[in-house]
Parts: structure tokens; C-alpha cells; sequence
């Protein structure tokens, strides 16, 4: 058999069991391998020697998706199952699956840094704003209690 020929057998063993793209990461992956190592000097006989029987790479792949949680079957592209997993989400879709993203920590101290930063922007911007309109009524109210307080 020789690179050709396994490869063929082997992306007709992954044909049956799991998505196009994934068989073609596969086989890409396995072509680019076959490939370097007989730029490393070796032959194509031992390398595919080495691999053994495509069938039994490709039994041994599938079940590998399988224990690893990936879909097994479908022609589906990552799209697809990104878009039917964001309908779960948003409750369009069968029930409860979701996602949790775990952010490092530095990410989120640089967040809430930034947050307070904007925060004080604004607040200090607001005052810059109003500070002659809120001085002239605290001079007014001022002027209004001195008033006050003289004629009792």
C-alpha cells in the first residue's frame, strides 16, 4: 500500500463517523505526517508500517471524539453547532446547555481598572460641566441663610 492508498482508506473509514471537517483535519494532518518523516529519511513503507491499518486508525480516531465529547455522525460545520448551541442559550432550543467562560484573573482586575477609570472620568466630566452652576446656587443659598440668620 503506499500514501496514496492509506490515506484514501483512511478518510473513507472517518467518512461514516464524524463531521467533513473534522475527516479533513484528519487526513491533512496524517498526509503532512507521512510526509515529514520521509523528509527525515525514512521510507514510505516503514512510516505506513508504522501507522498500521488506516481502518484501525480511523476506529481508533472516532472513538477518541467519542470519549473527548465530540460529535460523532454529523456533517454539521462549527457554525452549525455554535448557532444551535446559542439557541439553547437563549432558550429557542432544547433545554440547558451552558456555556461558562473562565477569564484569567490579571483580565479581570484590568477590567474592573478600567471601569473605575471611565467611572471617574465621567463623574469628574459632570462636575467640570456643572461646577459654575452648582457654585452659584451654593452662593445663593449661602447669601440666603446669612439673611436669614440676621433678621432673627
Amino acid at each position: 500500500m503506499n500514501k496514496e492508498e492509506f490515506v484514501t482508506k483512511l478518510q473513507q473509514a472517518l467518512s461514516g463517523g464524524m463531521a467533513y471537517g473534522q475527516v479533513a483535519e484528519h487526513v491533512r494532518y496524517y498526509r503532512e505526517y507521512i510526509d515529514s518523516e520521509i523528509l527525515k529519511g525514512r521510507t514510505e513503507e516503514e512510516v505506513l508500517a508504522q501507522l498500521g491499518d488506516p481502518r484501525l486508525l480511523a476506529r481508533s480516531i472516532k472513538d477518541a471524539n467519542k470519549r473527548a465529547g465530540m460529535g460523532s455522525g454529523s456533517d454539521d460545520t462549527y457554525e452549525d453547532e455554535a448557532a444551535r448551541d446559542v439557541g439553547r442559550e437563549n432558550g429557542y432550543g432544547q433545554s440547558g446547555h451552558v456555556r461558562r467562560v473562565m477569564l484569567p484573573g490579571w483580565f479581570v482586575m484590568l477590567i474592573i481598572v478600567v471601569a473605575v477609570v471611565i467611572v471617574i472620568g465621567l463623574v469628574s466630566s459632570l462636575l467640570y460641566l456643572f461646577a459654575p452652576v452648582i457654585m452659584a446656587v451654593l452662593i445663593v443659598m449661602l447669601v440666603v441663610r446669612l439673611i436669614q440668620d440676621n433678621r432673627h
